[in-house]
């Protein structure tokens, strides 16, 4: 592979680093590639990860803009020793940040990083991930023909074997599926290590959420884009090492707070569609959805239904903690006795199951898309998701 294949650079290369609390002004259009990247006391990762973006193969113009949020290692010192080798390769170093006592969180960092871009594009990088030689090529490819879209790739993930069930879910997804499961726990079905899109599309959704530490900053930002009409589509092919370990910033969300998230944008974009509703699940997930939505949307809820036969033989569900009296008694109904639309509460199954039982199918021909831990709106239904063994995902 040629390692500093011709590309196409700016009129004028200059050494561009930015002081605190200094911006610079995008020119839009003026780079084709905006390589986004926060740091964080990333000393460690950066050296694989700045090889990997000098080997990348595209030929347009790029530039790396990194807003350094606080670090406390020599991450500006490592990103500094990089700068010559970057700009070998054709690509402009942007670096600003702040010594704060304490950093202002990834929202924050990326839309300060993104702010002294000049790309017209932008593709996201963690500084802890390394990309594939080929990956701002084959985004950008893909950001050419789906211009108001999330551009996504599938990833290996490091250590090997971390986290199998969710990677195995970002890499196996439809084109169809990257909308239907976007309720899941999983977060959003083209994850932010992977994005890429337009700087027009991005400033149409609007800037990250800046709350900081907690704040799931790419799910909102995630929602906000389906909310404004934005597409998802992903390069079907591993464009990202995507690395798992202790420190990471997800860390720093809890699951209550997707949850809370997650059922707020189903009320929004589902239930407020609907006139009543049946939850698949009469069990521990689907009591919490019940009890997670709003007065207006439990009235909507006129039915449980589920396989086991001892939860359906207690009849119905009391909801203890409401105020209202008598307090409200839901029906919990054998699935064959429920009448859609429902919202499927259940662990996933998997195609390979689901290919050979067309029982599980819905009458449509159509695949149920079934939750990992989740809550997925359908319209019709033969026989139980989630019926007979599960196999581990």
């Amino acid at each position: 592979m040629d390692r500093n294949p011709p590309k196409r650079l700016r009129v004028a290369e200059e050494h561009h680093t930015f002081t605190d609390g200094v911006e610079k002004e995008a020119e839009e259009g003026a780079v084709d590639v905006s390589i986004i990247m926060p740091v964080h006391n990333a000393s460690c990762w950066l050296d694989e990860c700045l090889q990997a973006i000098v080997l990348q193969d595209f030929t347009g113009s790029m530039e790396l803009s990194v807003f350094d949020d606080a670090s406390t290692d020599d991450s500006r010192e490592v990103l500094e020793r990089w700068r010559e080798k970057l700009e070998v390769r054709g690509v402009s170093l942007l670096i600003s940040g702040h010594s704060s006592a304490q950093p202002k969180g990834v929202g924050f960092a990326k839309n300060k990083a993104i702010s002294q871009s000049h790309g017209e594009y932008l593709c996201f990088q963690d500084a802890d991930d390394i990309m594939m030689p080929e990956r701002v090529r084959l985004q950008y490819d893909a950001s050419l023909l789906h211009k108001n879209s999330l551009i996504g790739c599938r990833v290996w993930r490091l250590p090997e074997g971390s986290t199998e069930r969710y990677t195995r879910w970002i890499n196996t997804l439809t084109q169809e599926q990257l909308i239907t499961q976007v309720f899941t726990s999983h977060g959003p079905t083209v994850i932010m290590p992977t994005w890429f899109c337009s700087r027009k599309w991005f400033q149409e959704v609007g800037s990250f959420d800046e709350g900081g530490k907690g704040v799931p900053e790419d799910l909102l930002f995630f929602y906000q884009s389906l909310r404004r009409g934005g597409g998802l589509t992903r390069v079907d092919e591993c464009l990202l090492v995507y690395r798992y370990h202790d420190n990471a910033a997800t860390h720093s969300v809890t699951e209550e707070t997707i949850w809370r998230l997650r059922v707020d944008f189903l009320q929004e974009r589902v239930l407020s569609r609907w006139e009543n509703v049946t939850v698949w699940n009469a069990g521990k997930q689907g009591r919490k959805l019940y009890r997670s939505l709003s007065a207006t949307n439990q009235r909507k809820v006129k039915a449980f239904c589920d396989v086991d036969e001892n939860k359906i033989h207690k009849g119905f569900y009391t909801y203890e903690e409401s105020k209202e009296r008598p307090k409200p008694k839901i029906p919990i109904l054998h699935y064959t006795a429920a009448a859609a639309p429902f919202i499927v509460c259940v662990k996933l199954v998997s195609r390979e199951l689901v290919s050979d039982r067309p029982s599980l199918r819905s009458v449509n021909g159509r695949y149920n898309d079934i939750m990992t831990q989740g809550v997925c709106p359908v319209r019709t239904a033969r026989e139980p998701p989630g019926s007979g063994r599960q196999p581990p995902l």
